[in-house]
């Protein structure tokens, strides 16, 4: 809207004067309303709702200030413009503190001043309207993205909640192995994985698992993982498949299933099979890292990564590798969040003092974890900290 296209009331008590000022602001394009006093002018403008208000300051009944409190109190945007003949500055500053947009001694000799006011109050209104207008929708904006938020929220904690239930829900007793993990995601959800479960009495399985990222899509990658195991250990126990046994072929499959969901997802992952009789570990790595650390009581050793992560390359292959587990008290497996919350400066100090750590048999590596956690260093932490441990804990 230009200033020219707008509606001014005018309200004033003096025909003559009055007269004039239609006259002139009509023929200057304005549309004009009028009123002789400022009972009536505060009927006409609750009727007609104008863009601006010229009112005289002395008037019978309601005067200029009294109708100009009453309009700001209807319309805030609604500027007012006050004429008087006298220059009183009490009479000035008390229109200024009720919001007038501006104010003019009578006789107005030159109109064209009076035409230049209007235009600077109908800008300043229409300025004003629009930053109403903006914050109205900011607010309303802000109003739908916290709904959205709160939603959201509602969301992860659900899926946080699936993503628990299926976690092992406690350690696994077999034999003289004691298997056992802990947790500490980065947001809601977690794109770390973590599970381990009997074949036979002998036989047990556990892997780790690192997803590319953290948060949801990351999470999503995790079940996919998890239910394509879950999968193959009920053919296993049908009878129609024997993956689950090895690793490699295994992870040759879990593989080629995280490419069909063509998310660019990718996820390091170590797998073992545990056989306590045979006293062997059979086990394929997707480029797990760090290294999972074997520990006997003289000594602990990281196996170094190998094998490409599953999920980006269909060409990818996998081996099998077995370690002989006499005398091997414990093996611990952890996601590479780790490293984010240790003080060492350098990757072959923190490697060394995980190997410390994980040879200390009245400190173990939850233990360290425990006291991560105790001192808020995983309050903020980056990336997802897991720790796997399997411990022998009867001679």
């Amino acid at each position: 809207m230009t200033t020219k296209d707008s509606t001014l009331l005018i309200v004033e008590d003096e025909p003559a004067l009055r007269q004039s000022l239609v006259a002139f602001l009509e023929d200057s394009g304005y549309r004009i309303l009028q009123a002789e006093n400022g009972s009536d002018g505060l009927a006409v403008f609750e009727q007609k709702r104008p863009d601006l208000v010229i009112c005289d300051l002395r008037m019978p009944g309601i005067d200029g200030l009294e109708l100009l409190k009453r309009i700001s109190n209807a319309s805030a945007c609604t500027p007012v413009i006050l004429l008087s003949g006298v220059g009183d500055m009490k009479d000035v500053v008390d229109a200024m503190r009720l919001g007038a947009a501006d104010y003019l001694i009578k006789p107005v000799v030159d109109l064209r001043v009076l035409e230049c006011a209007i235009d600077r109050a109908i800008d300043r209104s229409c300025l004003l309207q629009e930053n109403i207008q903006y914050r109205q929708k900011l607010e309303q904006r802000n109003k739908e993205l916290q709904e959205h938020v709160d939603r959201l929220k509602l969301d992860l904690q659900a899926g946080r909640a699936v993503q628990q239930q299926l976690l092992p829900s406690e350690p696994l007793l077999i034999a003289d192995y004691r298997i056992s993990f802990d947790m500490e995601p980065s947001s809601y959800l977690s794109g770390d994985l973590v599970d381990y479960f009997k074949l036979s009495d002998d036989v047990f399985v556990f892997y780790i698992a690192d997803v590319s990222g953290h948060g949801a899509s990351s999470a999503l990658i995790t079940l996919l993982i998890q239910n394509q195991i879950s999968l193959l250990l009920s053919h296993y126990n049908s009878g129609a498949c024997a993956a689950v046994l090895n690793p490699s072929e295994l992870l040759s499959q879990i593989n080629q299933e995280l490419l069909k969901t063509d998310t660019s997802k990718h996820a390091t992952l170590f797998y073992a099979v545990f056989d306590i009789v045979k006293h062997s570990l059979t086990y394929a790595s997707a480029a797990c890292f760090p290294g999972p650390i074997i520990c006997t009581e003289q000594k602990c050793e990281m196996l170094e990564p190998e094998g490409l992560a599953v999920g980006l390359f269909e060409d990818a292959t996998y081996s099998n590798q077995t370690l002989d587990m006499t005398g091997v008290q414990s093996i611990v497996l952890l996601s590479d969040g780790m490293f984010e919350l240790m003080d060492e400066p350098s990757l072959a100090e923190k490697e060394a003092r995980l190997l410390e750590i994980a040879g200390q048999p009245d400190h173990t590596m939850h233990h360290y974890l425990s006291e991560l956690r105790n001192n808020g260093k995983t309050k903020h932490a980056p990336d997802d900290i897991t720790v796997l441990t399997v411990e022998k804990y009867r001679n």
